[in-house]
């Protein structure tokens, strides 16, 4: 395995050719305004290129020691001079086409990063607001996955509420030591990942209210750990209301009352058992 062993052409099971030997990867940075528009960072192909002249995202051909978010990454760094540090990669999306994949990395910036070409391959690269995108003439591959791909592109953030989950979780004897069953439910949702309708990785913000005698509950790696002061539905609701307009939220709970509460402030709600059932309980 050595760097840039990905360059080249192949062929899918489809008949297209693709460039990349191990497939290759994009990243899509947005960034949405003060009145929630999202905007798109999106690269001209240089003439030269294959497709030259469309407009596409920076990205290119995998190495095989790459993972998609590692290849994208670095894709971005050389080709607009973007540094990984200032975005929060949000999930990938997986176009196979049968022994080849393009994967779309997608990530959030907090402003409109500056972008200009750093090598030969752009000709420019440009923010545009979403309505916009389909009006340029488009790279024929990203064409074909943006109806997907646009319709996951807000930040999403899990609200578990610990307490109702561990309950319907049902361990032997988890009343007898509440905060033991709620670090391990937050230990097994840290190490696993959970599944999204559109995208083959998906890295959401979790944020998990525990309360009562769970409320101190450690820090777990990847989850903000929120301990509620008083009622945890009310910790809850503030965690929903705390959210920007953009923000696709959904409350993992089976409690009605709460499922209202959040509901009014459009908030999504998933029962326990879509949850548990991706830990394996």
């Amino acid at each position: 395995m050595t760097a840039r062993d990905g360059d080249g052409w192949t062929e899918c099971a489809l008949g297209h050719r693709h460039w990349g030997i191990h497939g290759a990867s994009g990243l899509l940075v947005v960034h949405h305004d003060d009145c929630g528009v999202p905007h798109v960072l999106m690269q001209k192909r240089a003439v030269w290129s294959h497709h030259g002249g469309t407009w596409g995202l920076p990205g290119g051909a995998r190495d095989s020691h790459e993972d998609a978010v590692t290849s994208a990454l670095r894709e971005a760094r050389e080709e607009a001079a973007l540094a990984g540090d200032a975005l929060r990669v949000q999930g990938v999306y997986l176009d196979d086409h049968g022994g080849w994949a393009f994967e779309t990395v997608i990530a959030e910036s907090a402003e409109l990063l500056a972008a200009a070409p750093a090598n030969a391959e752009s000709d420019e690269l440009r923010w545009l607001p979403l309505p916009e995108v389909t009006g340029r003439n488009l790279h024929p591959g990203f064409a074909a996955t943006w109806g997907e791909v646009q319709a996951a592109i807000k930040p999403e953030i899990i609200v578990l509420d610990v307490a109702n989950i561990v309950g319907a979780r049902a361990e032997h004897g988890w009343w007898h030591d509440r905060l033991g069953a709620a670090t391990r439910l937050l230990q097994d949702v840290s190490r696993r990942r959970l599944a999204h309708p559109v995208l083959a990785q998906w890295f959401p913000r979790v944020v998990a209210v525990v309360e009562g005698a769970a409320r101190n509950a450690p820090d777990v790696p990847g989850i903000q750990v929120v301990a509620a002061t008083g009622s945890g539905d009310d910790a809850i609701v503030d965690v929903v209301r705390r959210a920007r307009p953009w923000e696709r939220v959904v409350v993992v709970t089976a409690d009605r009352g709460l499922k209202e509460r959040v509901g009014a402030l459009g908030a999504e709600t998933m029962g326990p058992k879509w949850l548990l059932a991706q830990l394996g309980t």
